[in-house]
């Protein structure tokens, strides 16, 4: 039977002796010491550990708590960050576009390619430390747009950087360049029809329009838009009374359906110079003027031309409307 030594404060084991009818004192051996010590041990280590379990489990401390918010702020940000470059992104293309489409036009130079602009990174591994982050996902994919976001912005950078040297270049060219639009057309009421395919107004058939027509009052003055020779000034089968200026360097430009001409062949003029007066000569169902752009040959779209006369968002104007058809005189 156990019993308690008061000053040593640990149990004291008995056993019942028949022989002498008394008690006797048991001493435990080492061993026997040693594993009840071990088996108190295990129940502490097993004790604690299902605690600290339990409250790491129901029980949430400031800094988990914190460490949580933190997340849930951070992937609050990582999302609206991916928004603002979805944003960033569509402002870029819009750049991109007129780069292709109006600048480099302007200076008959190619755009950039699209293989070139879209091209990603090399290597499959490049975000392989991200993948252990809470919403990789996300991560990884904000990661993608903003180093192909930065890597357009440099190519755009370098595309620009291309043009102000070809500007710096060809300062001469510029003053040949087709640039403004061949009538007083500030508010841009006057464009009628644009270039590509309509219906003709004569024949009633799908007919491709080759240039752009801006409606206006008989005699209004029409200007050349560029530096340049008058290499005709006569009556032409359907374009009626037509000027056409030879600018070098590969461009001419062309008015048609004019009332007479206010110059004669072989004279030089120069951009914002009166030529004729609008009428409604040849095949023309209304006073109009016809202006076409050609380059090396190729009758292009006039719309790209007007960059003395139209910012960005007047551009994206007459866009709209000369690509809404309008009406057609010709």
């Amino acid at each position: 039977m156990p019993a308690r030594n008061s000053r040593r404060m640990r149990k004291v084991y008995y056993i019942f002796n028949p022989a002498t009818r008394t008690y006797d004192r048991v001493y435990p051996n080492f061993a026997q010491r040693f594993f009840t010590n071990l088996r108190r041990l295990l129940m502490f280590i097993i004790f604690g550990g299902l605690s600290f379990l339990l409250f790491y489990l129901f029980v949430d401390t400031p800094t988990v708590s914190e460490v949580q918010e933190e997340n849930s702020k951070l992937l609050a940000q990582y999302k609206i960050l991916s928004h603002r470059l979805d944003e960033a992104m569509e402002v870029l293309g819009e750049l991109q576009q007129r780069d292709d489409n109006m600048y480099r036009v302007l200076f008959n130079s190619e755009p950039v390619s699209a293989d070139v602009r879209n091209a990603g990174y090399g290597g499959t591994n490049r975000y392989d430390e991200l993948m252990h982050m809470d919403n990789s996902g996300l991560v990884i994919e904000t990661t993608q747009k903003m180093d192909m976001l930065a890597k357009q912005l440099y190519l755009q950078i370098k595309s620009f950087d291309e043009l102000v040297k070809l500007s710096n270049e060809q300062e001469d060219m510029l003053r040949h360049l087709p640039a403004i639009q061949p009538i007083s057309n500030k508010d841009l009421k006057k464009t009628a029809s644009g270039y590509g395919r309509r219906i003709d107004p004569v024949y009633k058939v799908p007919k491709f329009h080759y240039g752009m027509d801006f409606s206006c009052d008989m005699r209004s003055p029409v200007y050349a838009t560029a530096d340049g020779k008058v290499v005709s000034a006569k009556w032409e089968s359907g374009y009626g009374y037509t000027v056409e200026i030879d600018h070098g360097y590969g461009y001419r430009t062309r008015y048609a359906h004019l009332h007479s001409f206010t110059c004669k062949k072989g004279r030089e003029v120069v951009r914002g110079e009166q030529i004729a007066l609008s009428g409604n000569s040849g095949k023309s169902t209304g006073p109009h003027l016809h202006y076409e752009v050609v380059v090396k040959g190729k009758k292009v779209n006039p719309i790209n031309y007007y960059f003395m006369d139209l910012d960005a968002d007047g551009y994206d104007e007459m866009l709209r409307m000369a690509e809404n058809h309008g009406k057609v005189y010709d």
